[in-house]
């Protein structure tokens, strides 16, 4: 199965060229920047804030390809906006993301070389774990891992969990690698998120817990964790259907998420005591309480 690998890009070009070549700022104005930093010995930004020809957001979006920080700019609806970590890295909750990706990093990623895949999974629906794996997938791609996002929930319809999230065309998908009609190929990369691929979950089929046993399957995470350096894995709702906990096994561990004011706590407990005796490692839990 051959992947379409993403590839992060580096620039070295100054603050003021790429305002300038995005068409945030004039040339003219650059030269006044210019002047008045020299003037005030002040760095390129203060300066042209002081001068009111920026702004704080065309600062960061400057810094953010100088340091190959990738996001998207208001205005781009390429993607749903509720994937907070690519179009608003700095808020809030995009910093909450980022501290669930460290943590995720301390507590999986990091601890062995062959540990690159992790289920995302909740005991019922609307507990935000489709929202969570992906954005969890843009901010791991923003620190320059290669980044894989698998689509597991065969039952979902079109348009709907990272399909609609990412704005996915049509293809092969998930269950049509799992038939044998498609490899990781079916992988798509995402424009603007260097480092990104998401591989949605294709047509629904009739029998989707099948799939997901065959050894294709494992087959196919396999391969991904040698093309991939993070492999993120959502799943349908696992007090509806088994999927989510053959998926969580197959990855070998899951990130338990529960939605205050929402989740029945029994049935969170009930999930993660299946998921830890069937030998997946529980990595943590999010409380998602928007």
């Amino acid at each position: 199965m051959n992947a379409p690998v993403p590839r992060t890009t580096g620039a070295s070009r100054s603050i003021g060229d790429i305002l300038v070549a995005s068409g945030r700022l004039t040339i003219e104005d650059a030269a006044r920047v210019v002047e008045r930093q020299q003037k005030d010995n002040v760095q390129f930004g203060e300066a042209a804030i002081a001068l009111k020809v920026l702004t704080k957001d065309d600062i960061d979006f400057a810094l953010s390809k100088q340091f190959d920080y990738s996001y998207l700019r208001d205005g781009d609806f390429s993607l749903s906006p509720e994937l907070i970590a690519a179009y608003k890295p700095f808020s809030r909750v995009g910093e909450n993301l980022r501290a669930v990706r460290s943590q995720l990093m301390l507590r999986w990623f990091s601890t062995d070389t062959s540990r690159k895949v992790l289920a995302v999974v909740s005991a019922g629906r609307a507990e935000g774990k489709s929202f969570l794996a992906g954005n969890l997938a843009v901010v791991f791609a923003q620190q320059g891992q290669r980044t894989l996002l698998i689509d597991g929930d065969l039952r979902a319809q079109p348009g709907q969990g990272q399909h609609g999230l990412f704005k996915l065309g049509k293809n092969a998908g998930l269950s049509g690698v799992l038939a044998g009609r498609a490899g990781l190929e079916a992988a798509q990369l995402i424009p603007g998120l260097p480092g990104l691929a998401i591989l949605s979950a294709g047509a629904v089929p009739p029998n989707p817990q099948e799939l997901l046993g065959r050894a294709t399957f494992g087959d196919l995470l396999n391969i991904a964790s040698h093309k991939f350096d993070v492999v993120i894995i959502d799943t349908p709702p696992s007090t509806e259907f088994a999927d989510a906990e053959i998926i969580a096994s197959r990855a070998g561990a899951a990130l338990l998420v529960a939605r205050k004011n929402q989740s029945r706590l029994p049935q969170t407990v009930q999930l993660a005591r299946r998921l830890q005796d069937s030998g997946v490692a529980l990595v943590g839990s999010v409380l998602n309480d928007t």
